[in-house]
């Protein structure tokens, strides 16, 4: 049989059954050292995953709160602006058509009001459940921030083509179909 390293040591008297027994000490100590050590790089390494995933989440969290808020802010500041600028719509008579989610949808407007939508200097934009009238230019702006909240509004009227053989024929503005 094979006898091992510090049987083989002590019989050939190179050491005592004391400094076997204190080496061995010194050996357990180490190895149950190196296992505290161990273990509590892993409890470390465990710790600091568990704050890299609650960072994480806490970065979700705070993304989605911003996008919310965002949202909350552009909702207002365009409802702020068709409030300071719509149109009263007195003396509404004339229907208007316009096309609504692909529906097509009618709004009572005045005749100037009907003129200045043809024009494109008036636009139709939702606001709650119904809709307003708001100049061109703040229709714009309304698009910047919520582009769905802009219904109508017509594009000013092309120039007509230097060689288009009816640029002389204008269409009368009071044609009703």
């Amino acid at each position: 049989m094979a006898d091992s390293l510090q049987d083989q040591l002590r019989k050939a008297g190179l050491v005592n059954e004391k400094k076997l027994k204190k080496a061995k000490r010194q050996q357990h100590a180490v190895e149950m050292e190196r296992k505290a050590q161990g273990g509590a790089n892993t409890a470390q390494q465990d710790a600091q995953r568990a704050r890299a995933a609650k960072a994480e989440r806490d970065r979700a969290l705070n993304a989605e709160r911003d996008a919310a808020a965002l949202t909350k802010a552009i909702t207002a500041q365009v409802k702020q602006l068709i409030e300071n600028s719509r149109q009263g719509r007195d003396g509404a008579t004339v229907s208007f058509n316009f096309v609504d989610d692909k529906r097509v949808t009618k709004i009572l407007v005045s005749p100037t009001h009907q003129n200045h939508l043809a024009a494109g200097r008036l636009a139709i934009v939702r606001y709650g459940a119904g809709y307003e009238l708001v100049p061109r230019l703040i229709a714009e702006k309304i698009r910047q921030r919520d582009g769905a909240a802009v219904l109508f509004c017509n594009d000013a009227p092309a120039a007509p083509a230097a060689d288009d053989p009816y640029a002389k024929y204008q269409i009368p503005d009071d044609l009703e179909w």
